[in-house]
Order: structure tokens, then sequence, then C-alpha cells
């Protein structure tokens, strides 16, 4: 039996544990470690920047269940994924970030980039550790995977010196270890599943709302089954969009607020009350409302409001215990369609939808959001995959572009982390090529939200990844300044430090050209003729793009009935009531 090095004990032991793609950069101690898993056949994609490489690999984490590794290079390096680790535990995806460090016996004399990563990970990880020797290399690595998946999924940190990378030792040392199992299913008492259909079955205005762990928990067949078995109206969290189909007779999107706002009986499907769904609290919901909800997470169940039922466990097999439960009953749980619950939702739905026919309808020039937007969703077909960032670009976007299938929306998430749309795309885009090669990547990005990670077009380009990207540019952060405006603006020779509106970017900014300077296709459009056959030329090739749309500066939100983001002082108010 030979030596083998430290580089290629860590691929090997990834690669038992089934990792197929390592998202990084490379430089000092790490490249041979990049080299070692391309010979042991996980799939290298090297990126621009730490924290699109840790966004691109929390993403395979949410698009398969198991994790894809984050390879970064010390100190620095390091840190810049910590944006990436963090967002993946807020939203509970799965992540391993592996980092080289200085040698270790250099530490504490200023080695090269030194810094306490394994200490200074474990505040963004679930699990942090730097292995005891070369030949234990897969005993940790196994159960960073195991971490990674196990309870509530999140990132895991494996720490690696130089001199462990690039060491030796002989093979017949290295215990193997086998592949982590996939988490196993838990059940819920079934008492409270009890307690939970006898509280639905006295509702008078129930609600379902879908969140992103159903999605990540491969429940679609069981939230199917459960929702139109009782015929009950349901809301998806942003994520999980397309869980249930958005155009599905039983979704209430078009009356979100209305129905937050009524309902007497809630039932949260791996959804958590954070600011997403404003924190459970009046002016939103009802101070009285019932709320059942299913989490694998025991201490989110009593967050924010005290839960009617609280259940902990996987959502498909929670709900396989509902369903069991329903059949069980003499007298079934099912709501009528002709309810006056249903009458007021309906109407709600109808005159929210005539309001965004009627902006979509706008022919001035420059268009707004609903328009650019009416035009993308009657070019895309169901098996797209959207990613979507911004403010306004993503929560616009988000109810006019249709989901029908689980998990092909990748969005800002739980944290509203901007910068995260290109490395999801990447990821996307090449698990697609391996896995279906049949799907588009569509990334609509706001021109702000571009700004954060727009230099991974050129991995795009060197990848040949047909990503479509559309940015949304109204020149500004929220909103911009018009060209005319800004130039008569800068002959007035103000000192713009001082002048210009923090919100306001470059009008009219050509964002195509980065792309085309990396060898892809870039439009710059701005009228629906242009955007529509942009578009349509960019679906009907393989190769990547880019679609610059111009749009009106002070182009908004419809008008709403609750402000985005509930305040303090809303629930203060509420609670004088």
């Amino acid at each position: 039996m030979g030596d083998v090095d430290g580089s290629t004990v860590l691929a090997n032991a990834l690669k038992e544990q089934g990792i197929e793609y390592m998202f990084g950069i490379v430089g000092i101690p790490v490249v041979e470690v990049a080299i070692a898993a391309q010979a042991a056949g996980i799939k290298y994609v090297a990126m621009r920047n730490e924290q699109a490489a840790s966004y691109a690999a929390s993403a395979i984490g949410y698009l398969t269940g198991r994790p894809a590794v984050c390879l970064v290079v010390s100190g620095p390096g390091l840190i810049h994924a910590f944006a990436g680790m963090t967002n993946a535990n807020e939203n509970g995806w799965p992540v391993i970030v592996v980092g080289g460090s200085c040698e270790s016996n250099q530490e504490g004399m200023g080695g090269f980039q030194e810094y306490p990563q394994v200490d200074v990970a474990r505040t963004f990880s679930k699990y942090s550790a730097r292995p005891s020797s070369i030949d234990r290399i897969p005993f940790y690595v196994e159960k960073a995977v195991r971490q990674s998946i196990y309870g509530r999924p999140g990132a895991v940190y494996i720490d690696l010196p130089g001199d462990m990378i690039r060491g030796v030792v002989c093979s017949s040392k290295i215990k193997d270890v086998t592949r982590c199992p996939n988490p196993p299913k838990t059940l819920a008492d079934p008492s409270l599943i009890k307690k939970s259909m006898d509280t639905l079955s006295r509702a008078r205005r129930p609600l379902v709302i879908i969140g992103k762990g159903a999605a990540y928990g491969r429940a679609e067949t069981q939230v199917k089954e459960f929702i139109e078995k009782c015929r009950l109206p349901f809301l998806p969290t942003p994520m999980a969009k397309g869980l249930m189909p958005d155009d599905h007779p039983l979704c209430v999107a078009p009356a979100r607020s209305r129905a937050l706002l009524n309902a007497d009986v809630v039932i949260l499907l791996g959804a958590r009350l954070n600011w997403i769904l404003h924190l459970g609290q009046p002016p939103r919901f009802q101070e009285n409302v019932k709320i059942i909800q299913v989490d694998i997470h025991p201490e989110e169940l009593e967050n924010n409001v005290r839960k009617a039922v609280a259940i902990q466990g996987h959502i498909d097999t929670v709900l396989q215990q509902m369903l069991d439960e329903i059949n069980s009953r003499s007298s079934s749980v099912r709501f009528s369609d002709t309810s006056d619950w249903w009458q007021t939702l309906n109407k709600k739905i109808h005159d929210n939808r005539q309001i965004t026919r009627q902006l979509t309808a706008d022919t001035s020039l420059p268009m707004n959001y609903y328009v650019a937007f009416d035009v993308i969703r009657k070019q895309l077909n169901k098996n797209c995959i959207i990613v979507s960032e911004g403010a306004n670009t993503m929560d616009i976007g988000r109810t006019m572009l249709n989901n029908s299938l689980p998990r092909h929306r990748l969005d800002a998430g739980s944290f509203g982390t901007m910068g995260v749309g290109p490395g999801f795309a990447i990821a996307a885009a090449i698990w697609c090529r391996d896995h279906h090669p049949e799907k588009r990547v569509i990334c609509v990005e706001g021109d702000s939200a571009f700004g954060f990670s727009g230099m991974e077009l050129e991995t795009v380009c060197r990848y040949s990844l047909p990503i479509v990207f559309l940015v949304i540019n109204n020149n500004g952060i929220g909103s911009g300044m018009e060209q005319e405006i800004w130039e008569n603006y800068i002959e007035d020779e103000q000192d713009q430090t001082l002048s210009n509106l923090p919100t306001w970017l470059k009008p009219e900014a050509r964002y195509e050209q980065i792309m085309t300077a990396f060898g892809g296709t870039g439009y710059f459009v701005r009228t629906p003729q242009e955007l529509s056959q942009s578009l349509e030329e960019s679906l009907g090739q393989r190769r990547p793009s880019l679609i610059n749309v111009m749009i009106n500066p002070a182009s908004q939100r419809k008008a709403q009935d609750f402000q985005w983001l509930t305040s303090s002082a809303d629930i203060s108010q509420m609670s004088k009531l």
C-alpha cells in the first residue's frame, strides 16, 4: 500500500459521501484540493467570489437534499463565505464549507492569513472542526455531512491547515467510512394529529400556508392530497411556489393580505412566523387566530405566537398521519367551495387581478414593472427554474411569474440576501445540465441586486451555461433618476457625494455589455416588442444571454393594504385596540 496525501484523502471521502459538486476559488493552500476533487470525479466550478460560491453550493443543497462543497482559501476567503453559510442556516439548507488555513506549526506566529477559523466559523455553522490527523479526515467528512442534513439542515465547516493538505499517510491507515444515509423520518404524537384535525374541522375560515421547508422535504405529494381532499385555500411562501401550481384553483396568493387577515385557523407547513409572515401578529393576522404548525425544528414551534397545536416532524410523514386520521373519521373534513369564506377570497382575487390587468395594459414608455413581467410571463414554460432577487423586481415578479413545479424558484429567501442570484443560477444551470437538460434557468435581477455578483457572468460564459438573465433596470435602488434629469443635474457641477440621492444608480447603465464582453449575447430593450423578441431569441439558443430591460424609474408596486415589512409600531398600535 502506498502513501496518499491529505487532499486526496479529503476528495475521496467527499466522493464516498455522495458529493457531486464543489464551487470555490483556489489559492494557497487549497489548489491541490480542487485538483484532487476533480480526479475523484467531483465536478469543480471555479467562481469569481467566495460569496457567490457559497450561495451556489447552498442552492445545490436545496435542489437535491444533499450538500455541495464550497472551497475557500484561508482568512479572507473564509470570511467571504460566511455570507453564504449564514444564508444557508437561515433558509435551512445543507452546505459544506472546506477552508484551508495556515500551517499548523505557524499558528500564533502571524502565519499567512492566520485566523481562528474553527472558532469563528462556529457562529456561522452547525458544526465546525479540524481533523485531528490525515487518516481521520473521512470520519470528519461523514460527520459534517450528517450534521448538515440531519435535524434542521444548515452549514458546516471543515478546516484543513496547509501541512495537512500536502502531508501524506500510508493508505492502509485510512479507515473507510460508509455514506451517511438520508435523515430518518419522524412521526408526530398521534394525540396531536387528532387535536389538529379537531381544530381544523371547527374552522370557518381555514388557510394553509406552505413554506419552503415543505419544498425542501419533498412533501409535494402529501401536500397536494391533503389540500385537495379538504378543499383548503392555500398560500405559498415565495420559495414554496410550485409545490402546488400557482394557477391551482385553491391557490389564494392574489388575495394574500385578505386571507392572512381573516383566517381563523392557519396550518403552517414548513413555514416560520418570521418577517415574511409578519411575525404572526396583528394587524396582518387576527389576534385570536388558531395556528397549527408542523416543523422539523422544535425550537421554532412556539416562536412569536402560542400555537393551538404544535407538531414536530417531517412534513410528508405528518401530513400522511393527518390524511389517515381524516380517512378514519365518519364525518369528512371538507370545506365548501361556495362558503362565505371562499366568496370573500374569490372576490378579492378577482379585484386584484383586475388591477393587475390595468397595469399590464399601460402602453406608455418607459414600461412599468407589470408590463415587463407580463411579456416575460407569456414566454416562459412551466419547466423553467426562476431565480429572482431585488426589491420590487422580486416582489412583483413573485406575483406575476407563475411556478408549476416544486423547487423551481430560488430567491433572496428568509435572510433577504441580495447578491444570491448569479450563484443560485449557476448552481441550477449546472444541475440542470447534468440531470434535466430540458429545463432552462431564468435569472431575473433588479439592477441594484445584479451589482453584487455581476462578475459571475464570466463564470457563466466560461462554462457555457445557457442562463437567460433579465436585468429590470430602473436606474436605482427602489427608484432611480431619468437620464435627461441626470444629465442636467451633472451639468450643475455639484459635489455628487453631497447631492446625489443614496438610491440613485447611473441611468441606463449598459449591463448587457458585460455579457457581450465575456462572449455571451446582450440585448438593450425599451419596449414590450423589443423585450418579447429578445427573450424569444434567448430562449431559442443554448448560450448565455442578458437582456437589459429599461423601465420607468418611478414605477412601483400596485397599492397594498399594508406595508410589506411589518414594523414594531404596527404591532404596538394594534395592541391598544
